[in-house]
């Protein structure tokens, strides 16, 4: 196996619980055995919910469970402008344009449409400010009107083809189908970028050669797998493991108040008998 590089790259919105540690375990893990590079990288690109303490026990928890990652850390936050540059290089192309809409301009839309198209995450954007003039488009923008910045699909997958593939180990080769979630948003109107466009440019900028994440990100990588082929970055080959669930079958989560590592270790549980509950003997 030839050295890989992996990565845990959690948001700091609350504690980790034991399907971060999974995770975190199961990336580190593939990294050893191959005898390359664990990194961590701290998504905190939104400063309403993310926080500096909630990463600083972020890596104090993941210290507890015996992991070892390369310095520095990576904060999204200390890097938008390369966002930005990405942003910049697919608005230069015409692979982007300027949405005005709040969500209840596009529900109000949704709901008007009786049958509105749906995705994987949902019903898909109805395209209202796709289908602007340009007059009315560059009018907005001059009077200094908030918007988002949205992923023009149907050009994107004009230059590149509908023959874009992926791989996940579980599940086998992939053949993009980024039409599950329509024209996303790639820049956010109140932090100008967003978790599709920053995770993709993080990944190629580590150099990840292995993301391992939940299956709950799996739709995402359609999308994913776009962009890299928009901004000519590498695929990496991706690993989306089951998500662990509670007693009654719930996928663990920060909203529900899974357990946190922090209450387990308070608990009196070390960090040997986690490892082994979850199927890792050692870090």
């Amino acid at each position: 196996m030839p050295p890989l590089v992996t990565r845990f790259a959690p948001s700091p919105t609350g504690r980790l619980h034991k399907g971060h540690a999974f995770s975190a375990l199961a990336a580190h893990g593939l990294a050893r055995r191959s005898g390359g590079r664990f990194l961590v990288r701290i998504e905190d690109i939104d400063p309403i919910r993310c926080t500096r303490e909630n990463a600083e026990h972020i890596l104090e928890d993941l210290a507890w469970l015996g992991l070892e990652w390369e310095e520095p850390v990576r904060f999204q936050s200390e890097h938008l402008d390369d966002y930005a540059a990405a942003a910049a290089r697919l608005q230069e192309r015409g692979l982007l344009y300027p949405c005005f809409c709040t969500r209840r301009d596009i529900q109000r839309e949704i709901e008007g449409a009786g049958q509105a198209p749906h995705g994987s995450e949902g019903p898909l954007y109805p395209g209202l400010c796709r289908r602007l003039s340009d007059g009315e488009r560059a009018a907005r923008l001059a009077a200094g009107e908030p918007h988002a910045l949205r992923l023009d699909l149907e050009k994107a997958l004009f230059s590149t083809g509908s023959g874009l593939v992926w791989h996940d180990t579980l599940h086998g080769p992939q053949r993009a189908r980024p039409e599950r979630l329509g024209d996303a948003v790639l820049v956010r109107k109140d932090i100008g970028t967003s978790y599709h466009l920053a995770v993709v440019v993080d990944d190629a900028l580590q150099r990840v050669t292995d993301i391992v994440r939940g299956e709950d990100l799996f739709e995402a990588t359609h999308l994913h797998r776009v962009l890299q082929a928009l901004l000519d970055l590498p695929s990496p080959t991706y690993h989306h493991h089951p998500l662990l669930t509670d007693a009654a079958g719930n996928r663990l989560a920060k909203r529900d108040r899974a357990a946190t590592l922090r209450s387990l270790r308070e608990s009196g549980m070390v960090a040997n008998e986690l490892r082994r509950e979850l199927g890792f003997d050692r870090p």
